[in-house]
């Protein structure tokens, strides 16, 4: 029963945060003044550390660690890619191009990432392609 209620949280933090994503990046496209909100620029670091407390227990309950189980080492692989092009999307790209290029490479990113999860395969939806 505990197990199902961190998952339920690690769900919901997890659309929470893409759908933080999203609306930040749309502000991004968009050059919104809105985007320099302090809550957008802090509310995001709350609902992660979140979605990462849940992960964590998650895979420490079902011992299911990185580095043992391939699919599980794929989604952190994967949220580090995710970071990375979030940050140059959000923050980091110095082009407009740039910005939404990595912002549309962090959305297919997070959609593997919930794939890998869903089908508990570390190629995710790419799995069809192998």
């Amino acid at each position: 029963m505990l197990y199902s209620a961190i998952k339920l949280i690690h769900v919901t933090c997890a659309l929470i945060s893409i759908t933080g994503f999203i609306l930040r990046g749309v502000l991004m496209l968009r050059e919104s003044s809105l985007r320099h909100a302090r809550w957008l620029r802090i509310a995001p670091h709350i609902n992660d550390t979140l979605l990462l407390a849940a992960a964590i227990t998650l895979a420490l309950m079902s011992e299911q660690l990185p580095l043992q189980v391939s699919w599980v080492s794929a989604k952190v692989f994967g949220l580090i890619a995710y970071i990375i092009l979030g940050s140059m999307a959000l923050k980091a790209g110095r082009t407009h191009t740039l910005r939404l290029a990595s912002w549309l490479a962090a959305l297919i990113v997070f959609a593997w990432i919930v794939s890998v999860a869903v089908l508990r395969h570390p190629a995710g939806f790419f799995m069809q392609m192998f």
